[in-house]
């Protein structure tokens, strides 16, 4: 096993590094200072020119969808101008950089939940559906978001799953309450991936279906956007909407009815690795912080740095953020080498190892920073809220869990 990184993956470091030194950093002050001003204006869901006059300069440079092979649409494809894709294993450092400043994915047009739309409208879409919606994803002309979650059921059971998919002639008719639909409080998202039960008397795991439905479709209403303590995420959002006897074409249809489950688990594979990936460049710029205030600040006669207990932490930090990379790029090997299903039992693992880690690094990072930790002068409230939902993205913990304990036993039956 070997985790070295390849020479195209350190030369994109290279060059995501000078860019983030460059553009990225600088911008950060400027990027919540417009947001505070459209806030004031009452324009809080409206697209920010921090980030969108970045995106030029990324791609120019192709910094951009970089998460994808050249097939669709990724490095070596007409978008990019390179000769080479990116497997997981290149793309996971990457994503780590990105991680360390929340919005800057977005900039490099691989933000969520875009990426896992791409990816599945390029698996699992008709070549029409390529060409009208994955086309102008790639292109960063739009932006999407993915309907599964609902307020009445435990979702993380995707057989629970009770919004109606209901063939009707030529047309799907879809009935459902969603919620945490993230990006869908964007004016720049036009496409939906919506699961939802086409046959409820089929087996458990053949009744969900993926269809695309276009946001501006008749019957689709916003309902309002979810907080998480007190963060919006404006201008992208997570909302509840509500879908009432919306009609679209059945060609819209994924790969075919009945085989939603299936696509949910190709999709997540990829994403998983994403979202430890930024959750570990997240939990790097936690500790860089925390060792900053820990050398600025001082406490009963000394450095906050000098404190036993900061040491201490900063050690345990270390040691957590280490293991958690390394446990990643093990499942983003094996998915490379061996595929998916070869890889579950390690991406089940950093599902949980690394939003918990994160937690506790930013958790840290707070306490050395005092009063300051828990208000918006500093980035960790915003980071530990962050974090914390990813506990719950892709599957809550205890899933997860459950299914590491499943596979363990199994040695032994």
């Amino acid at each position: 096993m070997d985790f070295e990184y390849s020479d195209r993956t350190r030369q994109l470091q290279k060059q995501l590094q000078r860019f983030m030194d460059e553009h990225v950093y600088p911008a950060e002050a400027r990027y919540h200072a417009e947001l505070e001003a459209n806030t004031q204006a009452g324009k809080r869901w409206t697209p920010l020119q921090t980030i969108e006059e970045l995106k030029p300069k990324a791609r120019a440079q192709g910094l951009w969808n970089l998460f994808l092979p050249p097939t669709a649409g990724g490095l070596g494809s007409k978008h990019s101008g390179r000769d080479f894709g990116l497997s997981n294993l290149d793309y996971a450092p990457l994503a780590e950089m990105m991680g360390r400043v929340p919005w800057s994915s977005e900039v490099f047009n691989c933000s969520a939940p875009d990426t896992g739309n791409m990816e599945t409208i390029e698996r699992y879409g008709s070549e029409e559906l390529k060409r009208k919606w994955l086309d102008p994803l790639l292109d960063g002309k739009i932006r999407s978001a993915f309907a599964m979650t609902e307020p009445g059921v435990a979702s993380s059971d995707a057989t629970n799953i009770e919004a109606r998919i209901e063939r009707k002639g030529d047309e799907y008719v879809i009935n459902g309450r969603k919620w945490w639909t993230s990006g869908a409080g964007d004016p720049r998202c036009k496409i939906l991936v919506f699961m939802g039960k086409t046959d409820p008397e089929a087996p458990k795991h053949q009744q969900q279906s993926m269809v695309l439905v276009p946001m501006d479709t008749p019957g689709i209403k916003v309902l309002r956007p979810l907080s998480v303590f007190g963060y919006d995420d404006a201008p992208h959002g997570h909302m509840e909407v509500l879908f009432e006897n919306v009609r679209v074409p059945v060609t819209n249809i994924l790969l075919g009815e009945g085989r939603g489950f299936e696509i949910a688990q190709g999709r997540l594979g990829p994403g998983r690795i994403h979202h430890c990936m930024r959750l570990i460049g997240l939990a790097e710029r936690s500790l860089e912080l925390m060792c900053q205030r820990a050398l600025k600040r001082v406490a009963f006669g000394k450095p906050v740095a000098e404190q036993g207990v900061t040491r201490e932490r900063i050690a345990e930090a270390r040691c957590r953020i280490d293991m958690a990379r390394l446990l990643t790029l093990k499942a983003a090997w094996m998915m490379d080498v061996a595929g998916n299903k070869s890889a579950k039992a390690e991406i089940a693992m950093i599902k949980v190892a690394a939003p918990n880690m994160a937690l506790q690094v930013i958790d840290w990072a707070m306490q050395v920073h005092g009063g300051g930790g828990v208000c918006d002068d500093f980035p960790l409230a915003s980071f530990y809220a962050h974090a914390r939902t990813l506990r719950f993205a892709d599957g809550p913990d205890e899933v997860h869990r459950n299914a590491i304990a499943k596979m363990e036993l199994g040695k032994y039956a």
